[in-house]
């Protein structure tokens, strides 16, 4: 081997665009971060709250949908079940996002996610703001229908 592909070998970077952004794999707390697209929220403090926003609202969104009963039980129903389905496939889709935003390994975004979840439990499934007996579902984590 000669030296030019040694030294190569030994640098990780070697090969690749000098214009890429490369991520963090730790926990970093940085205003400079991709978060679910590249080059957003970019560099600018207002950018980055925007997306600290952003994700918390997603994540209300994701805990309301997976908490609410949107269909009265009753008789079998094809439309019923497409209606269930889509909102099923809703609801996944954006956890997905807030976890993909969570894989930033960015701090900021990582206790934005946890507040909504802790807000997420507190308004949704502690029964603190909810004075009916209505029955509940441990076992599944997004009742749809419960």
């Amino acid at each position: 081997m000669d030296d030019d592909n040694m030294s190569d070998m030994n640098n990780p970077t070697a090969g690749m665009d000098p214009n890429m952004v490369m991520t963090h794999m730790t926990f970093s707390w940085s205003k400079n971060a991709n978060i679910l697209f590249s080059d957003w929220p970019g560099t600018q403090t207002g950018m980055y709250v925007l997306a600290l926003v952003f994700v918390f609202v997603l994540s209300i969104f994701v805990e309301g949908l997976c908490h609410c009963q949107v269909m009265k039980p009753g008789p079998k129903h094809l439309g019923v079940g497409l209606i269930r389905t889509f909102l099923h496939a809703l609801t996944t889709a954006l956890a997905f996002m807030v976890m993909l935003a969570v894989m930033s390994f960015n701090v900021g975004i990582f206790l934005v996610a946890v507040a909504r979840h802790s807000m997420g439990f507190l308004l949704f499934r502690s029964k603190v703001f909810d004075d009916s007996d209505t029955k509940s579902c441990p076992h599944n984590v997004c009742p749809l229908s419960c």
